[in-house]
């Protein structure tokens, strides 16, 4: 039997708010009812969604708070006046061991900003990291850092890779993960100084808790060439983007495919079933949730504009 665990759901957040979080918790009760939920935000907003999901509201409680960082704050504005405030709150609740867990679809920036704050960096680690799961031909893959700190030294990329490793050992159950260095090319020479340097690192290591792989390349990542993909955060966050914004590209390109005579329309009757198949397998929301690692506390950041699907992939990551 799965152990019961708290998440704590920061309801504001987000281009949606309650409207979207609450339906989001319910699917992802459905799928996991050893979970129990703290709602911080507007109570009645919150509530008048609970009331539309009876077996959610006997596990919800709520907090009331009417600060909400907006999506436009700066990370140094959000620290200035967000105490108090719905993801505050929730990233509180998991500071004081009320909850396992927090989720937000908040401002990035001001989740990570408070994120550390509150939370803490672990020994030896400077700042936290974005890590997102990842489609790939074989299953899935971590790929890190998506996001949070743009830049990366040497040092830097050879933390992410003993994040990254831990996370795909508690995610994945894998004793060993596979990591690879995301790079312009797989040859030595190639790539900046500083993940040229990190290679030769994490090449030259004994006793690593993680089968080192060397350079992969972008082509690669969804070939599942690693369990984990290191990179530095600009790099991350535009290879994460580029592969959401061709996903969708190719199901426009399928649907105007499919509808452009009399014959293929039939044919694509013919083939709903698979369609459905691929169209789930290329959906973003379906691995919706970036997990911040290196803090001494699980904090999970969703899509701010994902819908109520979405939303439940990043709650069941946090689970």
């Amino acid at each position: 039997m799965a152990s019961p665990k708290t998440i704590a759901l920061d309801a504001m957040g987000g281009d949606h708010g309650p409207e979207v979080v609450i339906p989001g918790a319910a699917l992802s009760l459905e799928r996991h009812p050893a979970l129990s939920f703290i709602f911080f935000g507007d109570e009645r907003r919150i509530n008048a969604a609970l009331d539309q999901h009876s077996a959610l509201k006997a596990k919800s409680r709520v907090v009331h708070t009417s600060n909400v960082v907006a999506m436009h704050d700066k990370p140094s504005q959000a620290l200035r006046r967000g105490k108090g405030s719905s993801m505050w709150l929730a990233l509180e609740a998991v500071k004081l061991g009320e909850a396992h867990a927090a989720v937000s679809a908040g401002n990035t920036g001001a989740l990570m900003a408070m994120a550390k704050l509150i939370l803490r960096p672990i020994a030896g680690i400077e700042r936290p990291a974005l890590a997102a799961l990842w489609p790939t031909v074989r299953s899935e893959c971590i790929v890190l850092d998506v996001g949070a700190n743009v830049g990366a030294t040497a040092r830097k990329l050879s933390e992410l890779a003993l994040m990254g490793a831990a996370m795909a050992r508690a995610i994945f159950h894998i004793e060993k993960p596979t990591v690879g260095l995301l790079n312009v090319g797989v040859e030595d020479v190639k790539g900046v100084e500083e993940v040229r340097v990190a290679h030769a690192w994490l090449k030259a290591a004994a006793d690593l808790p993680f089968d080192y792989k060397g350079f992969v390349e972008g082509d690669q990542i969804g070939h599942g060439a690693a369990d984990v993909v290191v990179v530095e955060g600009f790099a991350g966050n535009i290879a994460l983007k580029t592969a959401e914004g061709t996903a969708r590209q190719i199901g426009v390109y399928l649907k105007g495919a499919m509808a452009s005579s009399l014959l293929t329309k039939f044919g694509a009757l013919l083939a709903r079933g698979g369609f459905r198949v691929l169209k789930a397998k290329m959906d973003p929301r379906r691995l919706n949730g970036g997990t911040f690692l290196g803090l001494k506390g699980i904090a999970v950041k969703s899509h701010g504009g994902t819908d109520a699907f979405g939303f439940a992939s990043a709650v069941d990551l946090a689970y």
